[in-house]
């Protein structure tokens, strides 16, 4: 796949979010015209620095009045990503279009969503409209997949992670969890019925595993799918599910046969079937995104809705187990840097005993010390990402990634929050809510325990 190779109808509409009053409209599409990828990629990188004023500093301004404190600075080209052989202009004009996005949709509002449980249903067909949601699906369902490769999909996770709230991300990309099985697995029909109007906003799709009785043990999970004529009658229930009180959609692992992974399949429910009760779960962290406990009773569904062959639905619930981490691994990488960055933005700002925090040798050993984990894991997450698009990659690896991820942002979490001192216990600041955070991200999609013991199994060998 040729990077940048981008039609007009895409840079349309990455360019239509440029923050304009009124009518949206294309000045980046106009500017860059019909050159070549690459061409129009560097066209589009061009545009992008003529339409922002920079400072003598570099730093990029973004264009709409947003309370500096609600958004990191923008710069021509973030270094990290400037250093690094799997990023060019089209990454890059990506991640300034998300960025004024968040700056403009989401950064004034998070902290009312936050207290709020919940993001409103429209900021999803916002952000379909601004070219997010579709990012990577294909093109026949609504989705926008040429010229774009993985490491798009990572500087997507980056910059929606600007705002230190990790349920942004959770719940306004959930489908990323809910549609991929019924794309790979489904059928025809099932495609075009649900993924166009998920990916234009109109309806939210959640990923239904987790169970009361058991997390990461999905092979014996237990509620039930029973064939009776046309239909199949779901009985159970299950826990944890993110997105779950707004979802008109689940995808949803049942059992239809015997014990084991060989029993499972996956189904779609209708969130507002007879027999469908949903209970909001309040939580530590993720706070804008919706939580719930689901409970079937005698819950009747189309026998069409199956995905995949019955029986046949623990391969895909393994195959988005690996995407899934790698994602979360990427978040982590995201949400130390902003961590990080409000420490650093502290320490030069901070005075103790007649110098700045930074002029402290202990202040500056710590701040390193964030950075080298950080560089470090981020080198990881983009060396699977490679491997991932070169057809190289490894289930251990993922495993061993989200472990190495999350405790390093649990490090720099904490680390940061020892810089700011006091200030990082008071609710307002982003290291504050980041570090309520860590523990989801070391759970979910997978405990460090569960994750480590198979990745051993898989390079060692050995039972349970």
């Amino acid at each position: 796949m040729k990077k940048g190779t981008h039609t007009k109808t895409q840079r349309g509409r990455w360019a239509a979010d440029n923050g304009a009053k009124g009518p949206r409209e294309a000045p980046l599409m106009v500017a860059c015209g019909d050159k070549p990828p690459l061409a129009w990629a560097r066209a589009l990188f061009v545009s992008l620095r003529e339409i922002f004023p920079h400072s003598a500093r570099g730093e990029t301004r973004l264009d709409v009045h947003v309370n500096p404190a609600q958004h990191r600075a923008m710069t021509a080209f973030d270094d990290w990503r400037a250093r690094s052989p799997f990023y060019d202009e089209t990454h890059e004009a990506l991640a300034q279009s998300v960025r004024r996005f968040v700056a403009r949709e989401v950064a004034p509002h998070i902290d009312r969503w936050e207290a709020e449980g919940e993001l409103p249903r429209e900021l999803h067909k916002k952000a379909a409209e601004a070219g997010i949601l579709g990012l990577r699906y294909p093109e026949q369902y609504g989705g926008h997949s040429k010229g774009f490769d993985n490491f798009h999909g990572l500087v997507l996770t980056e910059e929606l992670a600007a705002v230190g709230a990790g349920g942004l991300g959770a719940s306004l990309m959930t489908h990323g969890i809910g549609l991929p099985p019924i794309l790979a697995l489904g059928s025809e029909e099932l495609k075009r019925r649900v993924a166009p109007p998920v990916l234009a906003g109109d309806k939210i799709i959640a990923l239904g595993i987790t169970e009361a009785g058991g997390g990461s043990d999905v092979a014996n999970l237990k509620t039930t799918a029973v064939r009776d004529g046309d239909d199949y009658v779901v009985n159970g229930g299950k826990m944890f599910i993110t997105s779950g009180m707004r979802a008109d959609w689940l995808t949803c692992a049942v059992r239809t046969g015997g014990p084991g992974a060989a029993g499972i399949s996956l189904l779609l429910i209708e969130m507002d079937a007879p027999g469908v009760e949903r209970t909001r779960l309040d939580k530590m962290g993720w706070r804008c995104s919706d939580t719930a406990a689901i409970h079937f009773s005698d819950v009747r569904v189309p026998a069409s809705n199956l995905i995949g062959p019955e029986n046949g639905g623990f391969i895909g619930i393994m195959r988005n187990f690996n995407s899934e981490r790698l994602g979360m691994a990427m978040g982590c990488c995201a949400y130390a840097r902003v961590a990080l960055a409000e420490a650093a933005e502290w320490a030069q700002q901070r005075e103790t005993f007649g110098k700045p925090l930074v002029g402290h040798q202990s202040i500056r050993i710590k701040l390193a010390d964030m950075e080298r984990q950080i560089e470090t894991t981020q080198a990881w997450v983009d060396l699977a990402a490679w491997q991932v698009k070169s057809g190289k990659d490894r289930p251990a690896d993922f495993a061993m990634l989200k472990v190495q991820a999350t405790r390093m942002l649990e490090a720099v979490a904490r680390e940061a929050a020892q810089v700011l001192g006091g200030a990082s216990y008071i609710t307002g600041s982003k290291v504050e809510r980041i570090y309520r955070e860590v523990r989801v991200n070391a759970i979910g999609g997978g405990s460090e325990e569960i994750m480590l013991d198979l990745a051993g199994r898989q390079l060692f060998g050995g039972k349970r």
